[in-house]
């Protein structure tokens, strides 16, 4: 298990996240919501407990909002509310304890990690090329 600190790009929001070996990767998603969140083709995430994520500055100023999934389930979404970065996601269709932290965000991992997956495949632009396995839209559980 490794730590790897991140945070937002105005500094608000500082955090730590414990990683497995097997979570030194981007799970890179194509889907339509972080298409419009990121202004780009897809982000760079991994799926993590929620226990391995401990923000340690700004935790009680994050900003949340909700939007439904393709399950139909909501996902809440927690946001620096002064410079808008994404520090992560909660897909209530994956349970209670999994999250989705944005790997772009944490300097090390950025430089560091390869692409592990891409999901939301079927929305991927045309012209993108597959880095790493790809699923439809999330990986089996």
């Amino acid at each position: 298990m490794s730590s790897y600190n991140g945070k937002c790009h105005c500094g608000n929001t500082e955090w730590t996240a414990e990683l497995t070996d097997d979570q030194k990767g981007h799970i890179l998603c194509h889907c339509d919501t972080c298409k419009y969140l990121s202004g780009s083709t897809f982000t760079l995430n991994q799926i993590i407990p929620k226990s391995a994520l401990k923000i340690s500055k700004g935790e009680d100023k994050l900003s949340k909002y909700t939007y439904y999934g393709e399950s139909g389930k909501p996902v809440y979404c927690y946001f620096c509310p002064n410079c808008s970065a994404h520090v992560y996601h909660h897909q209530t269709v994956m349970g209670d304890d999994t999250i989705i932290l944005r790997t772009g965000m944490l300097p090390e991992a950025l430089k560091d990690f390869k692409p592990a997956a891409e999901i939301f495949g079927k929305a991927k632009l045309p012209w993108e090329k597959e880095v790493a396995q790809t699923f439809e839209t999330l990986p089996p559980q």
